[in-house]
């Protein structure tokens, strides 16, 4: 059971709970009825939430990161040894870098790592998008 609000809510402040706390769930997961607040305190919190709603009060959104992903060392000497690649690579947007970036760093082994690396190098030197596949024509 959750509020949208709920971290603008004095009211769910004052209650306590053993239940796990996530964004969707502000009171936890409610299993059994002994699990939820008194009527007094849940009226009190849904009013206080109509209010807060009523006031426009909206959620706050994180503004997206800005950050370039770094190219790892090893990435990067791949990338200086086939210069078609490279220049293509430079030229592409930050999110046709980062998704060949995050490919190659999340692959588990080192062979698994060098597999992706030279079928990346393949691809960009084609000046396909990691999933190119998926794309419309």
């Amino acid at each position: 059971m959750g509020f949208w609000l709920h971290d603008e809510m004095t009211s769910l402040k004052e209650f306590e709970t053993e239940a796990e706390k996530t964004n969707m769930f502000s009171l936890g997961k409610i299993t059994e009825t002994e699990n939820l607040p008194s009527k007094p305190q849940l009226k009190k919190m849904i009013t206080e939430a109509m209010e807060l709603t009523d006031m426009g009060v909206t959620l706050k959104k994180a503004a997206p990161s800005k950050t370039e992903t770094e190219v790892p060392d090893y990435f990067q000497n791949a990338l200086n040894e086939n210069k078609k690649a490279l220049e293509i690579f430079k030229k592409a947007s930050p999110s046709f870098r980062k998704e060949y970036i995050n490919w190659i760093t999340e692959a588990k082994t080192e062979s698994t790592r060098n597999k992706r690396m030279d079928q990346a190098l393949e691809w960009i030197s084609e000046g396909k998008g990691r999933n190119w596949k998926y794309e419309k024509r």
